[in-house]
């Protein structure tokens, strides 16, 4: 019995004398996304996967993206439409695969089309808004730069996603603070009041997982957009079509 005391009161006193839990490493909103920002573009590149439920819409879309202080470039295969669709965002253009029974019509029989949001074709007067903020949300870059501009961290905690040791922070993004520059294709007229951003980072301060809930903002109507990236670093293959596909 006293040898079992003993191993107990040892036990006791080593946990009390043990460090504490490290906190997170960021309590302010720009520090938080200047370091983000900068773990992404030195990383170089990444794997991500996307899931997007706003209102009626359902979409989920994997790919592949590389970062630098130029900008990001991504490849990604998307059910936005119902079927797999192929995306390009390479060089400031952003490139579509067009259903191979609509190229007569709106690619002049080549396999993809530049799309633009401001586009004049009849697929970017269609989609030219909604597939250019798809790939805008896949670049962690734009929504660590509302975060930076917009942002208020209000809990942070150590832990793990999906095994992983990960910081995370709950951060309010304020729309007033944003300007024109809104969210997830969000119109002028929902500049007001605050939703929350969830962000995951790793031991690096490299992004693992970043939700937007907009269902504060947009009541009625469930708007989760959940991107996660992987693989941090590894060869990416990421470049436009064919100048000779493009119609």
């Amino acid at each position: 019995m006293r040898k079992a005391a003993v191993v107990l009161l040892a036990a006791l006193l080593a946990a009390a004398c043990s460090d504490p839990p490290r906190p997170p490493a960021f309590d302010d909103a720009r520090a938080l996304a200047d370091a983000a920002t900068a773990a992404t573009t030195s990383s170089g590149s990444a794997k991500f996967g996307t899931d997007v439920a706003v209102g009626s819409v359902r979409s989920k879309g994997q790919g592949q993206a590389r970062f630098g202080a130029g900008g990001t470039a991504q490849v990604m295969t998307t059910d936005f439409l119902g079927e797999p669709m192929e995306l390009r965002a390479v060089g400031g253009k952003l490139y579509a695969k067009v259903p191979e029974g609509s190229r007569d019509e709106v690619g002049a029989g080549k396999p993809w089309i530049v799309v633009a949001a401001a586009g004049t074709d009849p697929f970017s007067q269609v989609l030219g808004g909604n597939l250019t903020q798809l790939t805008t949300q896949n670049d962690p870059a734009h929504t660590l730069g509302e975060i930076r501009t917009a942002g208020t961290i209000v809990a942070a905690e150590r832990g793990q996603l999906n095994g992983v040791p990960a910081e995370h922070y709950r951060v309010d993004l304020d729309l007033a603070r944003l300007g024109p520059d809104l969210p997830a294709g969000l119109p002028p007229d929902a500049a007001a009041g605050k939703f929350p951003v969830e962000l995951w980072l790793d031991d690096a301060h490299r992004p693992l997982q970043i939700v937007l809930d907009l269902s504060p903002i947009l009541p009625g109507a469930e708007a989760r957009i959940t991107t996660r990236y992987s693989d941090w670093g590894t060869p990416v293959d990421v470049q436009p079509p064919p100048a000779g596909e493009v119609g």
